[in-house]
């Protein structure tokens, strides 16, 4: 999936640095990943740890997070996708008000797609009202949903907009695939987990949690995902509202962490009241605080440190002829060993 601010090309840089701090065996310890996102760093964790704790604020992650970090995946599930990707499409709330050929004009899918979506949308809550699914199927079903539609939307990033023209990707039908961990990291350890996973403020559910590390990869700027992502959102939920302005938006969360003014407040809260032993902060030479100003709060409550890692930062979808231009960036991963 195409997110901003994803770790998928940093996970192993984040790996390292964590075990080369906290020791390379973690198989006792608890991982907390607060702003999770896609997931992405809670997976590479996973395999390696005694708990994950996932949380994202935002119901597609919470989605994608139930499945990835909260499923093994030991069930048959070939039948029910075959089913779903032989489904005739309807024109429901996706087709009307997202698709081309829908009564709004907004065209984040092709006609065929948009009533593919409210089609498969539907026959997974029907299986789940009917009980005919569990909770983990459901979970697993949504999430592969979620990533097969963003697979084909006709947008050249984000959801805050979409292209006047069907672009190539989105012309293709949408296929259902699974959304699975990589087959080589299926085990017993895995279903000996508990993991837990949450969609709450982070500022809050941080006072109701603690572990040994603490990964925190809070928004750098002043996009909200809530916005950007809403249709993720809206395909997750597929509840009934009046969709807003151009781009159909949802009301949506609103975090202080996009927020200049409120930001170094929020940081500052969030690591005086975290307990765990270790935390590290990802963030980089563009947000909205300043290097100097995290090493200022962190150096307050116990012994820190910083490594770096030059790497290209996303780009939006380039075969727009959009001149989008791949921009270097430093990440910093800001390192606490907290005095508890």
């Amino acid at each position: 999936m195409n997110y901003i601010g994803s770790k998928h090309k940093l996970s192993s840089f984040i790996f390292e640095t964590v075990t080369n701090t906290c020791g390379t065996d973690l198989s006792q310890k608890t991982f907390c990943d607060l702003f999770a996102g896609t997931g992405i760093v809670g997976r590479t964790f996973r395999p390696h740890t005694k708990q994950i704790i996932s949380n994202d604020v935002e119901f597609y992650s919470y989605v994608l997070n139930r499945n990835y970090i909260g499923n093994d995946f030991e069930f048959e599930y070939d039948g029910f996708l075959d089913e779903l990707n032989t489904l005739k499409g309807i024109k429901g709330f996706i087709f009307e008000n997202y698709s081309k050929g829908g009564k709004a004009g907004r065209n984040y899918f092709t006609l065929e797609n948009g009533q593919k979506i409210d089609a498969v949308r539907t026959q997974i809550e029907d299986w789940k009202n009917a009980k005919t699914i569990s909770e983990d199927h459901y979970f697993f079903l949504l999430a592969s949903l979620l990533e097969s539609s963003d697979k084909v939307a006709n947008t050249a990033s984000v959801y805050g907009a979409y292209l006047k023209q069907i672009k190539k990707s989105a012309a293709k039908p949408l296929i259902i695939e699974p959304a699975l961990l990589v087959k080589d990291l299926f085990s017993d350890y895995l279903k000996s987990q508990e993991n837990r996973i949450y969609q709450k403020d982070a500022n809050q559910l941080i006072n109701e949690i603690n572990g040994d590390i603490l990964y925190i990869d809070p928004p750098y700027n002043a996009r909200q995902y809530g916005a950007n992502y809403h249709l993720l959102n809206t395909i997750a939920k597929y509840d009934t509202f009046v969709p807003r302005g151009k781009t159909g938006l949802r009301e949506y969360y609103k975090s202080d962490w996009c927020r200049r003014g409120e930001v170094l407040k929020s940081f500052e809260e969030l690591i005086e009241n975290a307990q765990f032993s270790y935390i590290f902060l990802s963030y980089n030479n563009e947000g909205l605080m300043s290097e100097k100003q995290v090493q200022s709060v962190m150096e307050r409550f116990g012994k820190y440190n910083l490594e770096t890692k030059k790497y290209q930062r996303f780009k939006a979808d380039k075969t727009e002829n959009r001149n989008h231009r791949a921009t270097e960036t430093f990440e910093y991963l800001h390192i606490l060993e907290k005095s508890l």
